[in-house]
C-alpha cells in the first residue's frame, strides 16, 4: 500500500512518521461511502454487522455500480477511501465492500491505524482529505462526499457534494462528477 519515502503527519494527532503513500503524481478520487454509495444512516450491530436504517428501497452500496460506470472512461483515476468505515471496520474490510472494479482502483485511505483515531475523527472531513492530499501528492484530485461542512475554502471546488439520502444517484450530482472527472482527466492528458 505504501511506497518508499518518509513523511510526517502531525495534523492527525500522531506526530508519527508515515511512509509516503501510493498515488504521488496520479489522479485520485477521495470516496466516502455513507451518503454517497447509499443512504447516510448506517449503523453497526455486533450480530448484524453494518446495516442501513432507511426507508424501503435503500440498500448498502446500491450506487456502487453507478460510480463504476462514471469512472469507466477514466482508467487512470485511483480511489482513496475517505470513509469512517476504514476507522471502524479496517481498510481491507472497507475496501472489500466495493465492487471488484472499484476495489481494483483503491490505493489507500485517509485514515491509517498508526493515527490517533479520536483526533482524526474530530477533524472535519475536508481537512482529513486535505491532510492526505499533502501527504500523497496526487497530480490532481476530487472528493465525493455528503459532508460539506468545514471544508477548507481552497479545495471546495474539488468536492462533489452528494445528498445524504440520494447519494450519487441524484442526476445533478452524477452530472457534476462526470463533468469534473472529464475536466480533471483532460487537463492532465
Amino acid at each position: 500500500m505504501f511506497s518508499d519515502g518518509a513523511n510526517l503527519s502531525h495534523e492527525t494527532g500522531g506526530m508519527q512518521a508515515m511512509k509516503r503513500p501510493t498515488g504521488r503524481g496520479e489522479l485520485v478520487l477521495y470516496l466516502d461511502f455513507d451518503g454517497v454509495l447509499h443512504h447516510e444512516n448506517v449503523h453497526w450491530h455486533p450480530r448484524k454487522g453494518a446495516y442501513l436504517d432507511a426507508p424501503e428501497g435503500y440498500s448498502l452500496f446500491q450506487h456502487a455500480a453507478l460510480l463504476e460506470t462514471l469512472l469507466a472512461p477514466y482508467p487512470a483515476v485511483r480511489i482513496v477511501l475517505s470513509t469512517s468505515w476504514v476507522r471502524v471496520f479496517s481498510y481491507s474490510r472497507a475496501a472489500k465492500r466495493l465492487t471488484p472494479a472499484l476495489r481494483a482502483r483503491v490505493i489507500g485511505a485517509t485514515y491509517h491505524s498508526i493515527m490517533n483515531p479520536q483526533a482524526f475523527a474530530a477533524m472535519p472531513r475536508g481537512y482529513q482529505v486535505w491532510d492526505d492530499v499533502q501527504r500523497r501528492q496526487p497530480r490532481d484530485w476530487l472528493a465525493l462526499d455528503d459532508d460539506a461542512q468545514d471544508w477548507p475554502d481552497w479545495c471546495r471546488d474539488r468536492l462533489v457534494h452528494t445528498h445524504e439520502h440520494a447519494g450519487l444517484s441524484e442526476p445533478a450530482v452524477h452530472a457534476e462528477l462526470r463533468d469534473k472527472l472529464a475536466a480533471m482527466c483532460a487537463s492532465t492528458a
